[in-house]
């Protein structure tokens, strides 16, 4: 499917990821990947802080408001939170969680995971999303996702190898 994958290799889109629990027999899905140059305890905060903004394109997906750029020093999300802001509007919800390790959400009907991985000197920053429904419209959406998710986990990765 077009826009099914970004930075993620063919052992990781093989992976088992959290949101596997929730969508079991995904209608679609899509993977995406960056390397960060930083330990996962420098990479994770970020991932927490996600509930604040979408850390993508700012003007699109936060109404023009700016994602901080300096740590907020937020407690790990718990089960039931809301997952993002937008514009300051709380949205999504926190489905799964395991500080650290992983950060699973519900948005807009599909389910993502967070995933980081260590690699020595370096993480492994995935996320997966899944959809139940959309066989038709998925693909479309994963296109859509690509554009911001991919400017979303470059965006983390800068603000991670910074601090």
């Amino acid at each position: 499917m077009i826009g099914d994958r970004w930075g993620a290799t063919d052992a990781e889109t093989r992976l088992h990821y959290p949101c596997d629990d929730f969508v079991p027999k995904p209608a679609w899905q899509a993977w995406r990947g960056v390397t960060v140059d930083a330990p996962p305890d420098a990479v994770w905060p970020w991932i927490v802080q996600l509930r604040l903004a979408p850390y993508s394109y700012d003007w699109i997906d936060n109404l023009g408001r700016r994602s901080p750029r300096e740590l907020q020093g937020l407690p790990d999300p718990r089960v039931g939170d809301p997952f993002t802001a937008t514009a300051g509007r709380p949205i999504g919800k926190v489905v799964s969680v395991e500080a650290g390790v992983h950060l699973t959400a519900k948005l807009a009907g599909a389910y993502m995971s967070y995933v980081l991985v260590d690699a020595g000197q370096s993480t492994r920053l995935l996320l997966k999303l899944a959809a139940r429904n959309g066989r038709v419209l998925g693909p479309l959406f994963a296109v859509g996702d690509l554009v911001m998710a991919r400017k979303q986990l470059l965006h983390l990765k800068e603000l991670a190898e910074w601090r």
